[in-house]
């Protein structure tokens, strides 16, 4: 098996909270509306500033799956669909937050990808002169090979025609 490692990065400077922040693409339970924003949003767990929204460059596999409906995209590159979600930046604390929460490096792996930009609320633009940036995405490349089988999606809503409940982890047994 493959040892993956969660690390430190890509970073840029904020000069309002004098912070090393990091880029981090978030494209499922933890997008705003959805039923993990309230950690983003929780400044006990560190700072995540919403940046904008995005897409991968490459393809992907997104997936829902396992009996708690969890989105995961899955790490193979060229595959599925450009998918959607929201960038933000964030502490060192919050990543570290979000680590854990993903369960870095086991179920998820913390890799750079590079995102197109769509729409930018972020200061003074987003620094690339074509609109891409490299963010942290939480993928996997530890899944089942029968979840490459299953339908693949562009963008996540918990809600979704999927029909396909998530199961909070307060919720699961």
């Amino acid at each position: 098996t493959p040892s993956y490692t969660c690390f430190w990065g890509v970073t840029e400077h904020d000069t309002t909270h004098f912070l090393t922040m990091a880029r981090v693409f978030v494209y499922g339970t933890l997008k705003k509306g959805q039923p993990n924003y309230k950690h983003m949003i929780n400044t006990a767990k560190g700072l995540a500033k919403f940046q904008g929204r995005g897409r991968t460059v490459e393809k992907y596999p997104l997936v829902i799956a396992g009996k708690y409906n969890i989105p995961y995209m899955l790490n193979i590159p060229g595959t599925g669909h450009h998918i959607a979600g929201e960038i933000y930046s964030v502490d060192e604390q919050m990543l570290q937050f979000l680590d854990e929460f993903e369960g870095c490096p086991d179920m998820y792996q913390r890799t750079l990808m590079r995102i197109q930009v769509v729409e930018w609320e972020g200061k003074g633009g987003t620094g690339e002169a074509d609109g891409v940036l490299e963010c942290f995405v939480y993928s996997t490349a530890t899944y089942p090979p029968e979840w490459v089988g299953l339908p693949y999606y562009d963008s996540y809503d918990s809600s979704g025609k999927h029909g396909l409940s998530y199961v909070l982890r307060e919720s699961r047994e």
